[in-house]
């Protein structure tokens, strides 16, 4: 007995024509179909190829297009000429063009003979479905679907509508329960044969012309009305992305191949000279006989899905710019952002640079230009310092910087003045820690020589935009860190949430903060507030702020303030 191939082809003659000679040199007959869609020069191409091979046949052709019935026709066309033209093929394996054995033909021959009576087709019902793409699983059956879905697609999706909204449903052919599956299958011929000379076949194919994609549900359906024993799987490796195309394999998959067992896969690029010269070899078969086992390897196209769909924490590029919250990790790695801490204490980047061992900015949305660390003009990753650059993408700004950073924990300031456009990105990233001291920019406005008119101006539109700011921080949907403190209830005492700053910074550094920055001169800054209450302004954003000196807790001034432990 023998086991007898039907190839679909549409392209890759030379290669498609090695593989049907490799077969039928080892004694397996071969019908192959070639797309009518073809030009009748590539037909005849193929035909001079093979033409000293007794053993192989071409069928009649028919268009095939992706999820037409076409697929069906041209299997069903094959499978005729297989049957009447060799009688001792015991089992029928379909395959395609671009299909690769991967295992000596002699080790499947002896495993179907095994399997007298067993027919390998993945065949399970549509509720029990979890990998078809597009939508649609029953509905497939009970639906019309007489445009092409690739072609005309528009009216494709109008008229699925049209049909749900109307409640058409076709009538499943008696007898028949509908089972998806791979499309590549290997039947037995009592199977086969049965399927084909079927008494109610132009029943059952005057249905299945109008089923969508129906190379994945005829047999399948079939083969439950004929088959003694079915296998639902199939002995070919055919994997898919999660767009539903089928991935193609390289010749840097070589050892990928090897280890699957499978005895066929597809779809090998036609390119692919060292998986071509290694599996067509006459010694291809050195490894030791194995159950097909394609799932050693999906651990490997699990990773290799989840990779281009979500990508690398932080890794924004051309290739795969991630559609909007699909990211995997807005950014690469922690940040923290800090509002109001360098107006309230003097020097207060060095000191948390040395303190905590990281790299700290200055305003990086300031009107102007970045501030980076150091007063570089250009950091890490080419990043410019130019404003109009920045602000052109501010999220990708900050996604560059973090990313190009890994492995060094970047701080910067941010406040009212700076551009808002990126907080709501800030507050919905995990990897941000953000403090806030509210009021804070007032400080620094507390001391300017400039006319009060302005100030009072300033410091309205300064407080409007930091009130507007505190409701972001405060979102229900927000991921980041985020802590809050009036002015007031900070400088009161600024031990605390220092060391919290620094614990979540430095986990794993246990150690008391010995030594805190100084705090700026907040002399003077009760009766500036009281003044532009004065002036018509109502500061609020600072907390229960006394209005006079005597009243503030007493700082000490000295050169280098410490931290009681």
């Amino acid at each position: 007995m023998a086991t007898g191939f039907i190839m679909l082809c549409h392209t890759a003659f030379d290669r498609a024509a090695q593989v049907a000679r490799h077969w039928a040199r080892h004694g397996c007959p071969v019908v192959i179909h070639v797309d009518s869609r073809v030009r009748p020069q590539g037909h005849e191409k193929l035909k001079r190829l093979l033409a000293d091979v007794p053993d192989i046949r071409f069928c009649a052709r028919h268009p095939c297009e992706w999820g037409s019935w076409g697929l069906v026709a041209a299997t069903l066309s094959a499978a005729e000429v297989m049957l009447r033209d060799f009688p001792q093929v015991s089992h029928v394996y379909l395959a395609s063009g671009s299909c690769l054995p991967l295992r000596p033909v002699a080790e499947l021959v002896r495993y179907l003979e095994e399997r007298p009576h067993t027919d390998f087709i993945e065949s399970v019902t549509t509720g029990d479905v979890g990998w078809t793409v597009g939508g649609l699983d029953a509905e497939r059956f009970t639906l019309l679907f007489p445009f092409s879905w690739r072609r005309r697609r528009k009216l494709f999706d109008s008229f699925v509508r049209l049909q749900r909204r109307i409640g058409f449903r076709r009538r499943i052919p008696d007898g028949l329960v509908p089972h998806l599956g791979s499309q590549w299958w290997c039947l037995t011929r009592a199977t086969l044969q049965a399927i084909v000379e079927d008494p109610r076949r132009p029943v059952f194919d005057r249905y299945f012309r109008r089923v969508w994609i129906p190379d994945e549900s005829y047999f399948q359906t079939l083969v439950r009305l004929h088959s003694s024993h079915v296998e639902s799987r199939s002995l070919t490796l055919s994997k898919f992305d999660f767009q539903g195309k089928p991935h193609m394999f390289y010749d840097d998959h070589l050892q990928l191949l090897r280890r699957s067992d499978c005895f066929v896969a597809r779809k090998i690029w036609p390119q692919a000279n060292r998986l071509y010269r290694s599996f067509l070899s006459d010694g291809a078969g050195v490894q030791p006989a194995a159950e097909p086992n394609p799932a050693k390897i999906d651990r490997l196209f699990s990773k290799a899905a989840e990779r281009r769909t979500r990508g690398r924490a932080g890794l924004y590029m051309q290739s795969r710019f991630p559609n909007p919250e699909w990211e995997n990790g807005k950014t690469a790695a922690p940040y923290s952002v800090f509002a109001g801490f360098a107006e309230v204490f003097e020097n207060f980047e060095p000191w948390l640079g040395k303190v905590a061992g990281t790299r700290v900015h200055g305003h990086l949305f300031a009107p102007l230009r970045a501030e980076f660390a150091g007063g570089e003009t250009v950091y890490n990753g080419a990043l410019s310092d130019s404003a109009a650059l920045r602000d052109a993408n501010p999220r990708s700004f900050l996604t560059n910087l973090i990313w190009n950073t890994r492995g060094e924990r970047q701080c910067f300031q941010f406040g009212p003045a700076d551009g808002q456009e990126i907080l709501p990105f800030l507050v919905g990233d995990p990897n941000a820690q953000i403090s806030v001291i509210s009021g804070a920019w007032a400080v620094p406005l507390s001391r300017s020589p400039r006319d009060f008119a302005d100030i009072r101006r300033e410091a309205a539109r300064l407080q409007k935009i930091e009130s507007h700011a505190l409701g972001i921080l405060r979102a229900t949907w927000a991921k980041a860190r985020v802590r809050i403190w009036t002015l007031a209830d900070f400088v009161e005492s600024p031990a605390e949430p220092l060391q919290a700053i620094i614990d979540e910074i430095t986990p794993r550094s246990a150690r008391r903060l010995a030594e805190a920055p100084r705090l700026a001169d907040l002399s003077g800054f009760g009766e500036f507030l009281q003044k532009l209450r004065n002036e018509g302004m109502q500061p609020v954003l600072m907390g229960d702020f006394p209005s006079s000196a005597d009243a503030l807790p007493a700082v000490p001034r000295r050169a280098r303030p410490y931290l009681v432990k």
